[in-house]
């Protein structure tokens, strides 16, 4: 029996509330593409020869249209989820998004797992993000409801035949990211897509189809609705694969950057602005795409790098990033200050025991890649940035030595508790890492002549 809509509005808030989404249900484990790809065709033949259609679905189709290996596989099936389960086995299914018609299919070790969805159309969106209900359907009203063209396209992986409801072979060999029918419909039924829509232009270096961006620019506002979860999924996504300063100016451009980073966000494109200024934005991009190792905190440093740290610190509290990413954006920002230091000092000159503990920092690597990003782009030293990524080839051992005296060892000393323990050690770990102290009688001697002269 079909749910009405006040049932369905009733099992969609038990599922947002009390179950994780479906591909987070399983521990992330390796993935053979390979293993991943005949799984996926194992699925579809499985549905098929129990009388049911079943064809691969949105992105993974893409992605094998344009030569990509896909991330993973969605099947699309006429299939009710009681039956996908019937056809699998309940142990080998997770029925998490079953309100919406989706049931995941475990695969074996390597493979992955598979996102089987019936066909289906979607009520009115209630909450910019899901619908008050679903109608199960057919293939050409389930590729009506998808976001963009180039994402609506179903594919039989057994004979390569393309099912295209939405002209999106035409978008995809063109290179335009297309809203399916009313771009003010799609964005107004998940506020998210605007973003998705950015990233999709920005990974495939394809262009925002005219209408689409109109009512991008026209709905940016709308994207603050989002959970900071999913912004910032979007954002960590946008920055760390390539197309990542296509990406950044996509942002401004429309508008999504004033919402979604207003702090460092260009406004309305005129440099100087009190909202953030044009020019830094770019330049900013610009050293975010010549990183090795992107990553959000690292981006996050870099577009705050003019301003107080506790501007990255108040993005990321905003967009609710994890303590790690906090933690590393935040310290990124104060140790490219720290490191760089004034344009023509000569970084070898200065004391070791000033630049050590940065470099003995567990994110030392992302220091040295944003250091070398931003030289490439004329905002630093390329020399500070081939000294510090030297320094760490050094063997962790000699890069980080262990302090000649322990605290327990400096009160055993005579030093006395609490503050003057801390300081110290301080002062006597800045000694070892200068040479002026290298032993541990040298240590305790010192300690000695410190006490003796009534510190």
């Amino acid at each position: 029996m079909r749910p009405c809509a006040g049932q369905a509005v009733f099992v969609t808030i038990v599922c947002l509330i009390a179950a994780p989404e479906p591909k987070a249900a399983m521990p992330a484990m390796p993935c053979d593409p390979a293993a991943a790809r005949e799984f996926a065709i194992v699925v579809v033949d499985r549905l098929r020869k129990a009388g049911h259609e079943a064809l691969w679905a949105g992105g993974c189709v893409r992605d094998e249209l344009i030569g990509r290996t896909p991330a993973d596989y969605d099947v699309a099936t006429s299939a009710r989820p009681e039956q996908v389960r019937a056809v699998f086995g309940n142990r080998n299914t997770l029925s998490v998004g079953a309100a919406f018609g989706v049931i995941t299919v475990l695969g074996p070790r390597g493979a992955g797992q598979v996102e089987v969805a019936t066909f289906r159309s979607d009520a009115a969106y209630i909450d910019g993000r899901h619908p008050a209900g679903v109608t199960f359907t057919n293939a050409r009203e389930d590729a009506l409801r998808r976001d963009f063209t180039i994402n609506g396209l179903f594919l039989d992986p057994i004979t390569g035949a393309v099912h295209d409801y939405v002209a999106g072979r035409a978008d995809l060999a063109a290179g335009i990211v297309r809203a399916i029918g009313t771009a003010a419909m799609r964005f107004g039924e998940d506020h998210l897509r605007m973003l998705r829509a950015v990233r999709f232009a920005a990974v495939f270096g394809f262009a925002l189809e005219e209408q689409t961006r109109a009512a991008i620019v026209r709905m940016a506002h709308l994207v603050t609705t989002v959970s900071p979860e999913r912004i910032a999924a979007e954002l960590r996504a946008m920055v760390s694969r390539p197309g990542r300063r296509r990406a950044l100016e996509l942002l401004g451009q429309t508008g999504l950057a004033r919402e979604v980073l207003p702090e460092v966000a260009p406004a309305d494109g005129v440099a100087g602005d009190t909202a953030g200024d044009t020019a830094l934005w770019h330049d900013s991009a610009r050293m975010i795409d010549a990183l090795d190792e992107p990553e959000l905190a690292s981006s996050l440093a870099i577009l705050t790098a003019t301003l107080p740290v506790e501007t990255p610190r108040r993005i990321a509290a905003r967009l609710r990033l994890s303590t790690r990413e906090l933690k590393t954006a935040c310290w990124l920002h104060e140790a490219v200050a720290a490191v760089a230091g004034p344009a023509d000092a000569d970084i070898a000159q200065r004391p070791w025991s000033q630049l050590q503990p940065w470099l003995a920092h567990d994110a030392a690597f992302l220091l040295a890649d944003v250091l070398r990003a931003r030289a490439a782009c004329g905002h630093g030293s390329e020399t500070v940035a081939r000294w510090v990524a030297a320094k760490l080839q050094i063997p962790r051992e000699q890069l980080d030595p262990p302090p000649l005296l322990t605290g327990n060892e400096l009160l055993a000393a005579g030093v006395p508790a609490g503050r003057a323990v801390g300081q110290a050690l301080a002062a006597l770990r800045a000694l070892q890492l200068d040479d002026v102290i290298t032993t541990r009688d040298a240590a305790l001697e010192w300690v000695s002549t410190q006490e003796s002269g009534g510190r």
